[in-house]
């Protein structure tokens, strides 16, 4: 009797952990085998079991590809300064966007790049200390969550994280997870093994880091919250604690100083034991992009290629306040993913290779619009992208070979577009 093989594993490329454990199941639309993870869920229901037909528009209107081609390589060319946003795609669409970029003198910012800003801010003035979800799984005896529970954006998390398993016949590996002014999460209240709490903010989140790292100091106050007096106690005994954030919960405009208030936490507590950060951002192809960039230029997102030279302008480049203060005259933005990072409205010459779900926002948009379809790595083409911790990248498998461009491919193509026009004017 021959036994049916059982299907591939799969990456999920939908958040920044790179789930590779479950599975995807080919019905009329997309659905996870495996897993009960929502974000995975909501994405896989964006397609179809079939590849896409999509249609290229311009100003609202089908187009073959290369008349959409054309025009967007028309507006490139006339552009002064072109601003490439969204930036959801893998390592194979970065780096021909970047290629392009040189091509045009864009600058380059991601959907998510005020968040991803808070810790690379705060990297480059303070340093840190980070770990990865192995580290977690396989040493950390106390998580303390920051600000917000780790699972309201990445579901999978404590999963990843081994929460509740087990390494030998002893039971569950023994672990206190903490969770700072948020309620403790509901998906592990009840797990073996587990031992879990709440504390409530002293002041806000600000105030609490602050008396944290107080309590942690060689001089401590003499008067201050028991929970708080007894969470630093817990930091200082851990065999290897791990703080846990999500930045874009992280409130207020400054935030890259709560960033710097953690990771003064962890060197404080590196004195003496081991402990290590781990930052959940990236989603979107965020942390892959971040991470080819600084690869090719030596610069992060947020930076302009200029003929005078590279220019890392994190808080002039950012995508809201360039296209509020008119300091760009074209956006290219790319949604390779999902069909939920619409581009932002503007009247300007807007290029969109998104998603073919992106097809229904391009019609009655205010400026002149060309939308590409495009593929989405791990669904209708390979791929590869960072995850969270950011030493690993992973391959995604496709689970059809859809009839779309890469991402990649199209950008490779306009680049070819304004080099032949370069030469045939020279």
């Amino acid at each position: 009797m021959t036994s049916t093989p059982s299907p591939p594993l799969w990456t999920c490329p939908f958040c920044a952990l790179l789930c590779d454990r479950f599975t995807v199941n080919t019905g009329e639309t997309l659905t996870p085998a495996g897993t009960h993870c929502p974000r995975a869920t909501h994405a896989l229901a964006q397609f179809g079991n079939r590849p896409s037909a999509a249609t290229p528009l311009l100003n609202g209107q089908p187009v073959d590809h290369q008349s959409a081609l054309d025009a967007a390589a028309r507006w490139l060319r006339e552009a002064r300064q072109p601003l490439f946003g969204g930036m959801a795609t893998d390592v194979a669409g970065t780096r021909a966007l970047y290629r392009l970029a040189n091509t045009r003198g864009a600058i380059l910012d991601h959907a998510h790049g005020r968040a991803l800003m808070h810790g690379l801010t705060a990297l480059q003035d303070r340093g840190s200390f980070t770990t990865t979800l192995a580290e977690i799984r396989c040493r950390a005896d106390l998580i303390v969550c920051i600000g917000s529970m780790p699972s309201a954006r990445h579901p999978e998390f404590f999963a990843r994280c081994g929460i509740g398993s087990t390494v030998s016949d002893a039971g569950p590996v023994q672990r206190d997870i903490v969770f700072v002014g948020c309620d403790v999460d509901p998906a592990i209240a009840q797990t073996d093994g587990v031992a879990t709490h709440a504390i409530a903010l002293q002041g806000d989140l600000y105030d609490t880091l602050a008396t944290l790292n107080a309590l942690l100091s060689r001089k401590p106050p003499h008067a201050a919250d028991p929970a708080l007096t007894s969470l630093a106690a817990k930091l200082r005994a851990a065999r290897y604690a791990t703080l846990v954030w999500t930045p874009a919960d992280l409130p207020g405009a400054h935030a890259a100083l709560l960033v710097e208030a953690l990771d003064r936490l962890l060197k404080t507590l590196n004195r003496t034991t081991r402990a290590g950060g781990l930052a959940l951002g990236g989603d979107d192809g965020g942390a892959t992009v971040n991470q080819t960039l600084t690869w090719l230029s030596g610069l992060p997102l947020r930076t302009g290629v200029h003929r005078s030279g590279l220019e890392h302008e994190p808080h002039r480049n950012d995508t809201a306040r360039l296209l509020a203060d008119h300091a760009v005259d074209a956006l290219l933005w790319i949604s390779s993913l999902t069909a939920d990072l619409a581009p932002p409205p503007t009247d300007l010459p807007t290029i969109i290779l998104g998603h073919p779900r992106l097809a229904a926002t391009c019609v009655d948009r205010p400026g002149p619009t060309v939308f590409i379809p495009v593929s989405t790595p791990g669904i209708g083409s390979p791929g590869h992208l960072f995850r969270a911790d950011g030493g690993v990248v992973l391959p995604l498998t496709p689970v059809y070979a859809d009839t779309l461009p890469t991402v990649s491919s199209v950008a490779t193509e306009l680049d070819k577009w304004l080099a032949t026009q370069r030469e045939s004017i020279v």
